[in-house]
């Protein structure tokens, strides 16, 4: 069936009561089946999985991919299989939704080990014990989840974000599952059409099949190749490619920025244009941005800008995140206050049988973030004082995280971690393990519980039971653990910390961890003065536009989340993400016959086609990487 869904006017002028029991009536699916031993089992295994996709496409990049939209076309198509065999009966959807949240729990677990775990070990040169890894990641992802708990009334039931990522999971969901009803059929047909084409062009972008296919062309990753063999082009005498501006082919953050929306993709571009076309070439000549020599010429690119840029973006996030909560507290105060409150029928939450028990959170945070002080106190070094300095931080990091993931799916981990290797930059100056372990904490924490988030949005569309999903997301951090923690020690770490970076897996978000790290320990001074300045007026900037968006009730455009979002992703995603978001916005207006098949598609079904294109190029993405990795290499 359609998944209904709440109007921009209801959202906006609806009480929070209104909403709940709309969904409630409308939405929710009562006792059909969630989680069960079969979606829970195929949930870990399939997540243990993919998680080792993720752990090799992180060393090799930094970034991890998101798995959702993939374990729920695999789940799908495997249960189909099974019911043709007669081996089982059908999948429902709420079982391949509870199924998505334990996979995409499982693939991201493997975020610190390319990162902050890896800069860790780099840094003492101490092979830390593996018991004690699967310790500190299940302490972690549970505190994120914890945490978790009393916002998501706030971003999904109130506020209706979109949490593109976790909407495609839904919407594919949707189309796989209701496919006897017409509408559903075309959904699948278009989910189908889009998947499969965006496969076989991921396909024609690898040079390596293409090759073995004895086929003498492939699609290049960047369309600017032709233009620097002619002449190179620059922006005060630096080459744009060194900025990152340049146009690529990656059609999946196009298709991330569709379900974003045009405001969204306008706010990445501005910001992006900000950065790298303005601050990024004048810090350079000011020597603030530093490149390095690569065959005698000086080069630069993105990891070496964002080491200075990502403090302004983050200051912008931070202020634009924490005005928006402060501007609206009080769904966080009515929990904290239901404490206290007896049966009152003027107050009654409609969905307290269904939603998670916020007192689990109350008492949950306390003695997890304990065991997790006291963990990294006697393993990590970590004194007992900043760790507890830590644990609220995670709060505060956790509103900007799950805000920039509502907006965009993406979770900027890495840029608050820095964050945080800032303050205690000032807090515990010359203590390196201590700024890297703090940070280490409230990032990853932050990450689950924005990913929670994430896997909640699909069930909250479909009618789901979130106390089943919150269970499965924990299931998924101990099998994304369990499976990717070996590898990486008997693969990667291989007794020998010094030997992490490589060529083949250079480890480049670990390299950024120890980076700061080693700059910051000596207190604040070491930041430059551009930075700091950057940092007051971004500071400044996400108020002033956050103040701006709840003035005109959402009607401005521009979006300080988005805006300092830019600051720490590469230019040409941002520009591939608000072309996917502009050509969606301008079909929009100016296909208006509901008859033609160009506005059943491009309109009436923005996000089957969007969550197709997303799904056939990340799943062909992890077969062709598994593929160069074991078979070409």
């Amino acid at each position: 069936m359609a998944i209904q869904q709440l109007t921009e006017q209801q959202i906006r002028e609806w009480t929070l009561e209104q909403k709940d029991r709309w969904w409630l009536e409308n939405v929710w699916r009562g006792d059909m089946p969630q989680l069960t031993l079969r979606s829970a089992l195929f949930g870990m295994i399939i997540g243990g999985i993919l998680s080792l996709t993720n752990l090799y496409v992180g060393a090799k990049t930094g970034w991890t991919l998101g798995v959702g939209i993939t374990s729920v076309i695999l789940a799908f198509a495997f249960f189909k299989l099974a019911v043709a065999l007669r081996l089982g009966k059908e999948f429902t959807v709420l079982e391949n939704n509870c199924m998505q949240s334990i996979a995409t729990a499982a693939g991201y677990m493997t975020a610190p080990m390319i990162s902050s775990l890896a800069a860790y070990m780099m840094i003492t040169g101490r092979v830390l014990p593996m018991p004690l890894i699967y310790a500190w990641l299940f302490l972690v992802g549970v505190l994120g989840v914890l945490f978790a708990f009393p916002l998501k009334k706030r971003f999904i039931n109130e506020e209706q974000y979109p949490f593109p990522e976790g909407k495609a999971a839904g919407v594919v969901m949707d189309a796989l599952h209701s496919g006897d009803a017409k509408d559903g059929v075309f959904k699948a047909l278009i989910l189908t059409v889009a998947g499969a084409g965006a496969a076989l062009l991921k396909v024609m972008q690898s040079e390596t099949l293409m090759s073995k296919m004895r086929i003498p062309f492939h699609i290049p990753e960047f369309l600017d190749g032709w233009l620097y063999r002619l002449w190179p082009v620059k922006l005060a005498g630096i080459e744009l490619r060194e900025l990152t501006v340049r146009p690529d082919t990656d059609f999946v953050m196009m298709a991330a920025g569709g379900l974003m929306g045009i405001r969204t993709g306008v706010s990445l571009m501005v910001g992006s244009v900000i950065n790298y076309l303005i601050l990024a070439p004048w810090m350079i000549h000011r020597g603030d941005i530093t490149g390095s020599a690569v065959d005698g010429v000086v080069r630069y690119g993105f990891s070496r800008i964002t080491l200075w840029a990502l403090w302004g973006g983050v200051a912008i996030m931070t202020t634009a995140s924490l005005c928006a909560f402060f501007a609206r507290p009080r769904i966080i105060l009515d929990a904290f206050k239901a404490l206290r409150r007896k049966n009152n029928p003027g107050h009654a939450d409609i969905l307290k049988d269904i939603e998670i028990p916020l007192w689990i959170s109350f008492v949950g945070v306390p003695i997890v973030g304990a065991l997790l002080v006291w963990l990294s106190h006697i393993y990590f070094g970590v004194g007992i004082l900043m760790g507890v300095i830590a644990i609220p931080l995670v709060f505060i990091f956790i509103l900007i995280a799950a805000h920039s993931t509502a907006l965009t799916s993406i979770t900027p981990t890495g840029a608050l971690g820095k964050l945080t290797q800032l303050t205690f930059g000032a807090l515990a100056p010359g203590n390196i393990t201590t700024n890297v372990m703090t940070a280490a904490i409230t990032g990853e924490a932050a990450s689950n519980a924005s990913n929670l988030l994430m896997d909640i949005k699909p069930g909250y569309m479909l009618g789901a039971k979130p106390r089943q999903q919150a269970i499965g997301h924990v299931l998924g951090i101990l099998a994304g653990a369990l499976v990717a923690v070996p590898v990486f020690y008997f693969v990667f770490l291989r007794g020998n910390p010094a030997g992490l970076v490589s060529e083949q897996y250079p480890m480049p978000a670990a390299i950024m961890w120890k980076a700061v790290a080693e700059v910051l320990t000596s207190g604040l001074q070491n930041l430059s003065m551009s930075a700091r300045w950057t940092a007051l007026v971004g500071a400044l900037l996400g108020i002033g536009l956050e103040i701006v968006r709840i003035r005109t009730r959402g009607k401005f455009w521009l979006s300080g989340v988005g805006i300092g979002l830019a600051f720490v992703i590469p230019f040409n995603t941002c520009f591939a993400m608000f072309l996917g978001s502009f050509i969606f916005w301008a079909a929009a207006r100016l296909l208006k016959n509901p008859e033609r098949l160009s506005y059943r598609v491009m309109v009436q079904n923005l996000e089957p086609v969007c969550a197709g294109v997303i799904a056939g190029g990340a799943i062909m993405g992890i077969l062709i990487i598994v593929l160069e990795t074991f078979v070409f290499a």
